[in-house]
């Protein structure tokens, strides 16, 4: 029988120490080329062959979502038209484990006479590649996980890494935020958490479970069942918040001699509780419950007054949770 977890281990061993080899490569060309990046004023293009070419296309990617704007172009292609995309403003970084890819080669000299800066990205700084280009990243690994050695395994992860060690560190340069990825990931469950703000989500204006400080404890059971969101905030004459009162405080007040027909609601809501605003991301909303162990959030003006309610529910239909 066939040993294919001592083959897998093998793998993940030998690409880990690929991994770990990089840091040494970590040096005054790799800032070089962050700056180069940094620096630019068009785009970063992303030029590789082969399974260094699906690599590029995830560099350029990653590139693109956290702030440098970046595409990729195949290297034939480029010889058939699409080097009109490059222009002296961009910063092309080209990608070849051997740096002597002849399909990225055939384009460095027009690379050249259009005036773009050139990062090379290979195994071999002595490769033909490196020494044309403007500054080199050496991704270079001491063997293949292949045991053939010949499939490109942990030269391709070497180069997956270092790109996102350049995309993460122009992430940090830019001062980009959670906002400026949103704005580059509207879709999907992604986008919620990043874009979702409580307003789009809270319950507002009858929907809203309120009920005044002096009401009885059944009116705010009342409340509680007609809004269905298992708690209701508690105001003041001014309509500002001054408690909640929620299932949690229905149980605990059970083993209580508590009055519920005649006991006012101020006598056993929790004081001061956890408010959110309209303008706090549903992500936000979500980790701030998580953290108190709460089911709810209301929602507060400035003023202190309520103009919303949410629940876990809430988190839950709209794909945030």
């Amino acid at each position: 029988m066939k040993n294919f977890k001592q083959q897998a281990l093998n793998v993940i061993q030998i690409e880990q120490e690929a991994i770990n080899e990089l840091t040494k490569f970590i040096d005054d060309s790799f800032t070089k080329a962050c700056q180069l990046m940094f620096d630019c004023t068009g785009r970063v293009i992303v030029i590789g062959m082969g399974k260094s070419g699906h690599v590029g296309g995830k560099i350029a990617a990653t590139l693109a979502s956290t702030g440098t704007p970046a595409f990729f172009v195949h290297p034939g292609e480029a010889s058939h038209g699409d080097l009109g995309m490059i222009t002296k403003d961009d910063v092309v970084m080209t990608i070849s484990n051997s740096g002597e890819t002849g399909e990225v080669l055939a384009i460095i000299p027009v690379l050249k006479r259009i005036g773009a800066k050139l990062i090379a990205m290979t195994g071999n700084s002595d490769s033909t590649l490196a020494k044309l280009s403007d500054t080199h990243v050496c991704i270079k690994v001491s063997r293949e996980a292949c045991p053939l050695g010949l499939a490109p395994t942990s030269s391709t992860t070497a180069a997956l890494v270092m790109g996102d060690a350049i995309a993460v560190s122009l992430l940090h340069a830019r001062g980009f935020t959670a906002d400026d990825f949103a704005l580059s990931h509207p879709g999907g469950s992604l986008g919620k958490r990043l874009l979702l703000r409580l307003s789009d989500i809270m319950h507002t204006g009858d929907r809203l479970p309120v009920v005044h400080q002096d009401a009885k404890i059944t009116d705010a059971l009342m409340e509680m069942s007609l809004k269905g969101l298992g708690m209701t905030a508690v105001v003041n004459d001014k309509n500002e918040l001054i408690g909640l009162f929620t299932d949690g405080d229905l149980r605990r007040i059970l083993d209580e001699k508590v009055d519920i027909h005649h006991d006012q609601i101020h006598s056993v809501m929790t004081k001061k509780p956890k408010v959110a605003s309209e303008e706090m991301l549903a992500a936000q909303a979500l980790k701030i419950m998580e953290d108190k162990k709460i089911n709810g959030l209301i929602i507060v003006n400035a003023s202190n007054q309520p103009i919303g309610a949410m629940n876990m529910h809430d988190l839950l239909k709209s794909g945030v949770l």
